[in-house]
């Protein structure tokens, strides 16, 4: 069931492309810039995979292997008990940036799947 739980807040919603019938669900997104995006969940992709597709500004520079934190999110705290908890080598990399909370994770590590529906993250700012 695709979310649109306060659709009406986004500023977008990607591009017009956006075809809610193919999509695996939806989650939301609040860049750096302060814009919220409604983005399409496609199972077995990661959330750093959808973003970067649908032009979220948001740099990721060791293609998904939790070796630089370019993708650092953080999840609204009640869905981070429905993610797979994060393996030791995203841990390991979350230790080593300066902006990490408790609800940081690395977006390059999360997998869509339909239980996501409505996720919610931002995020963190640059490593600096």
């Amino acid at each position: 069931m695709l979310d649109r739980k306060d659709n009406a807040l986004a500023d977008t919603s990607v591009s017009g492309e956006f075809d809610p019938e193919l999509a695996d669900g939806a989650f939301h997104v609040l860049d750096r810039s302060g814009v919220r995006h409604l983005l399409p969940g496609l199972n077995g992709f990661r959330l750093m995979e959808i973003m970067r597709e649908c032009g979220v500004d948001m740099p990721e520079n060791c293609g998904g292997s939790a070796a630089c934190g370019t993708c650092h999110v953080y999840v609204e705290a009640d869905w981070l008990s429905r993610l797979v908890p994060a393996r030791e080598d995203e841990e390991a990399m979350l230790d080593q940036l300066l902006h990490t909370e408790a609800n940081s994770r690395l977006s390059c590590q999360i997998l869509w799947d339909a239980t996501l529906d409505g996720l919610r993250l931002t995020l963190a700012p640059p490593e600096e």
